[in-house]
C-alpha cells in the first residue's frame, strides 16, 4: 500500500452528529441531518404547504370550469348541482387531515356517546381477539398479554390499550399509504400519548419513557409485517446495493482504515466477534427498541476492544473507523431496511439523545462513509482503487514480526507445503499416465474389433449340411477291411 502526504482521514466531529437545526439533538442523514423533532416539523409545514397549494389550484380549477358552465348554458333555469360537491369534498379532505394530530383529546374521558359496557378487567380483552389478531404469530400473542401485565399497575392502564390496539387495527386500513405516511401517523400516536402521559404523570420521565418503550413493543410487534421494508418505498433495491458494495470492498484492511484494535489478542478477537453477531442480529427483531439495543451491544463491544488494545480509554476518532470494519466484515442483512425502519417508526426521544441515539447516528454515518468509499479516504491512488474494487489485483497483507519459535513453525509448514506441492505434481503425472493407458486400450479394443470384421467380410462363414447318423456307432464302422484285423488283445492274469 502506497503512502501519500494527502490524506482524507475517518473523522467525523461530534457537531456533525447534531442537528442542523442546532436544537442539541443527534441528527439523521434520512432526514437531511436533522433530528426526529425539526424533520416532523419540516415535513408538516412542507405537507401543509402542498395541501393549501392543491386546495387553490382546486378552487382556481373549480371556478374556471364554472365559468365555461355558464357561458355554454345561459338559458338554463338553475345551474346542475353536479360541481357543487366538489369544493365540499376538499373542506371535507382537508378537515380530515388537520385533525388527525387529534386523535387523543378524549384519552381519560369515557365517551359518552356509546351506552355503558360490562365492566372488566384489561385482560378480559384477550376473551374475543379481532380477526386482525388471531392470524398474528405467537410472539404477537405473547407481546400482547406482557403489554396488559404492564398496564394492570397503572391507574390509566385500561385506556392506553383501548387506544393502541384502536390505532394498531386501524392501521391495517392504511396499507396504501407512503412509508413516510405511515411513520408520521405512528409518530403523531407517540406524541400525543406522550404528551398525555407527562400530564398523568406530573413531569415523570422515567416513567413517561417506559409506559412508551411498552406501547412502541406492543404496536410494532403487531404491524411490523405491515411497515417493515414496505413495497411503495425503494428499502430493497438499497439493502441489495449496499450489500453488493460491502462484497466489493472485502478487500478493505484495519490498516487501510487505521483501526486500532489487535485482532491477534485473544480478548480483542472475541470482542471483534461478538459486535459482528450482534449487528447482524438486529434484522432479526421486530421491535426498533431491540434493534437499538443490538447496535448498543456492538458499539459497546467495539470500545471493549479499542480499550484493550490501546490500554487506554477510546475515542470518538477510534470508534467510527472500527465501527466502519465492522460493519464491512459482517455484511449485516437488510441493513438499508433496518436502518429506515428505526428511523421510521422508533420513540423519537431514544434517537435524539442519549447512548442509543448516538451509537445509531454513528451507523448511519459509518453506511454513509461505506456508500461513498474511495481511494483517498484508503490513501490509495484511483489506480490501485480500481484494480482492488475489479478483482484484478490484491493488497498486500503486511507481515508482522515472529519470534524464532514462530519462525520454525512457518518454516516446517513451508516443507510440508512444498512436500504437498510435488506430491501433488506425481499424481498429476500418474493420473495422466493412467488417462493415456486408458486411451491405448480403448483405441487397441476398437483396433481388434475392425480386424475380426474384416476378416468376417472376406472369409464368410459357410453352414454345410450334417450326414444323417448311422446304426453303428463304432469308430472303425467305415473301414472296410475291419474284417481282417487281428481279435483284440485280453486281459491275463499271472499268479505270482
Amino acid at each position: 500500500m502506497s503512502h501519500r502526504s494527502e490524506r482524507r482521514g475517518i473523522h467525523v466531529d461530534q457537531s456533525e452528529l447534531l442537528c442542523t437545526k442546532g436544537c442539541g439533538f443527534y441528527g439523521n442523514t434520512a432526514w437531511q441531518g436533522l433530528c426526529s423533532k425539526c424533520w416532523r416539523e419540516e415535513y408538516q409545514q412542507t405537507r401543509h404547504k402542498q395541501i393549501q397549494e392543491d386546495h387553490a389550484l382546486a378552487e382556481r380549477l373549480q371556478k374556471e370550469e364554472e365559468a365555461a358552465y355558464a357561458n355554454n348554458h345561459q338559458g338554463a333555469a338553475q345551474p346542475q348541482p353536479a360541481i357543487a360537491p366538489f369544493s365540499k369534498f376538499e373542506e371535507r379532505k382537508t378537515k380530515e387531515k388537520s385533525r388527525k394530530v387529534n386523535t387523543m383529546t378524549k384519552f381519560f374521558t369515557p365517551s359518552t356517546k356509546t351506552p355503558p359496557k360490562k365492566e372488566s378487567v384489561p385482560g378480559e380483552v384477550l376473551s374475543t381477539p379481532s380477526p386482525s389478531v388471531s392470524r398474528k404469530p405467537l410472539e404477537t400473542d405473547r407481546t400482547t398479554r406482557e403489554f396488559i401485565d404492564f398496564l394492570k399497575t397503572l391507574k390509566p392502564g385500561r385506556e392506553i390499550f383501548k387506544q393502541c390496539r384502536a390505532f394498531t387495527e386501524s392501521m391495517a386500513y392504511k396499507r396504501d399509504l407512503g412509508a413516510d405516511e405511515l411513520s408520521e401517523c405512528v409518530q403523531d400516536f407517540y406524541q400525543n400519548l406522550s404528551d398525555r402521559l407527562h400530564t398523568h404523570f406530573k413531569g415523570s420521565s422515567e416513567r413517561v419513557e417506559s409506559v412508551m418503550d411498552e406501547v412502541e413493543r406492543y404496536m410494532m410487534t403487531r404491524l411490523y409485517e405491515e411497515v417493515f421494508c414496505p413495497e411503495t418505498t425503494d428499502d430493497e433495491k438499497k439493502d441489495l446495493a449496499i450489500q453488493k458494495r460491502i462484497r466489493a470492498l472485502h478487500w478493505v484492511t484495519i490498516e487501510m482504515l487505521c483501526v486500532p484494535v489487535d485482532e491477534e489478542i485473544p480478548e480483542v478477537s472475541d470482542n471483534v466477534v461478538k459486535a459482528i453477531t450482534d449487528v447482524i442480529e438486529m434484522d432479526s427483531k421486530r421491535v426498533p427498541r431491540d434493534k437499538l439495543t443490538c447496535i448498543t451491544r456492538c458499539s459497546k463491544h467495539i470500545f471493549n476492544a479499542i480499550n484493550t488494545t490501546k490500554k487506554e480509554a477510546a475515542s470518538a476518532d477510534d470508534f467510527l473507523p472500527t465501527l466502519i470494519y465492522i460493519v464491512l466484515k459482517a455484511n449485516p442483512p437488510r441493513l438499508q431496511s433496518n436502518i429506515q425502519y428505526i428511523t421510521r417508526f422508533c420513540n423519537p426521544s431514544r434517537l435524539m439523545s442519549g447512548e442509543d441515539g448516538y451509537y445509531f447516528t454513528n451507523l448511519c454515518c459509518a453506511v454513509a462513509f461505506i456508500e461513498k468509499l474511495d481511494g483517498q479516504s484508503l490513501n490509495l491512488s484511483v489506480e490501485e482503487f480500481e484494480l482492488y474494487m475489479s478483482g484484478q489485483a490484491s493488497p498486500q497483507r503486511p507481515q508482522a514480526a515472529t519470534s524464532p519459535a514462530c519462525s520454525a513453525a512457518f518454516s516446517q509448514m513451508n516443507e510440508s507445503l512444498d512436500l504437498l506441492t510435488g506430491l501433488g505434481v506425481r499424481q498429476e503425472r500418474v493420473m495422466e499416465g493412467a488417462r493415456r493407458l486408458e486411451s491405448d486400450l480403448i483405441d487397441w479394443r476398437d483396433g481388434v474389433e475392425h480386424k475380426v470384421q474384416d476378416v468376417m467380410e472376406r472369409f464368410p462363414l459357410e453352414m454345410h449340411p450334417t450326414a444323417p447318423p448311422t446304426t453303428s456307432s463304432a469308430i472303425d464302422a467305415d473301414n472296410v477291411e475291419n474284417d481282417h484285423l487281428p481279435s483284440p488283445l485280453q486281459p491275463q492274469l499271472f499268479a505270482g
